[in-house]
């Protein structure tokens, strides 16, 4: 995916993003499911966001969805306390669905209005009507503010199998193919290959192509033969006239 920027648009982000304060817990923003397939439709994604300081409220969450592989289109959940602003984005390119053509797409999500205290954690709920194709992962960049003012940047890019944890990662939902699977990517993801597709005058080439290489083969087995059995009989005749050249009686030659 294209790498995300770290201010998300409309949302007066200061370009020096201050992370939440020492002291804070190890938990950080996710997904609920984490994994699902590629171009499912009507899916529940839920952001559960624990609240990391000790002493600080969380009252706002933005969410930044993803522009380079769009979800077709998002409602919100309602969640009390809460009020969500929905800001959206006029596609370069439109996404056709089987509900016809669509030419926008959510771009971010504020939840405002709210707290989450010390010790808990809050969840809000989006409905994707249509995750994209042809994409092996979903990154929503998120930022949590709390009341004193602090910010706490989940922004940070996935990284490939084995490779340690970044310390403030997005949130990412792992698309899989037909098959369960998830693609090749620079991430380190395992590959599913499909089996080439060949028409029926492609086999017949083939074919002909296979029984010329065996008739090649078979030629080219005979000929050494051939030549092991010429080469074999030149030698039997030359030790024959090399003995009848020897005088009886005579021993050979130290």
């Amino acid at each position: 995916m294209k790498r995300w920027t770290r201010v998300i648009a409309g949302g007066g982000l200061a370009a020096g993003l201050v992370l939440a304060t020492a002291g804070v817990a190890a938990a950080h923003v996710t997904l609920d499911p984490d994994t699902a397939p590629q171009g499912a439709s009507d899916l529940r994604i839920t952001f559960r966001v624990p609240n990391e300081s000790d002493t600080a409220s969380t009252v706002k969450v933005r969410v930044q969805l993803p522009t380079d592989h769009p979800i077709a289109s998002v409602d919100v959940l309602p969640v009390a306390g809460w009020t969500a602003d929905v800001k959206t984005t006029t596609l370069t390119t439109p996404i056709k669905t089987d509900d016809g053509t669509i030419t926008e797409a959510v771009t971010e999500i504020d939840w405002s209005g709210g707290s989450i205290k010390p010790g808990e954690y809050g969840e809000f709920t989006i409905l994707a009507g249509k995750l994209p194709d042809g994409v092996d992962q979903l990154v929503f960049p998120t930022l949590q503010d709390y009341d004193n003012g602090k910010e706490s940047a989940w922004i940070d890019p996935p990284v490939a199998e084995g490779q340690p944890e970044p310390e403030s990662p997005a949130p990412v939902l792992t698309l899989t193919d037909a098959t369960g699977t998830t693609p090749t990517t620079s991430s380190g993801s395992t590959a599913v290959t499909s089996a080439p597709t060949v028409d029926a005058s492609a086999q017949q080439a083939l074919s002909k192509q296979i029984d010329s290489v065996k008739s090649d083969v078979d030629s080219t087995r005979t000929i050494a033969i051939i030549a092991l059995v010429v080469g074999a009989i030149g030698l039997i005749a030359a030790i024959a006239a090399l003995v009848s050249r020897r005088k009886p009686g005579t021993p050979p030659a130290a």
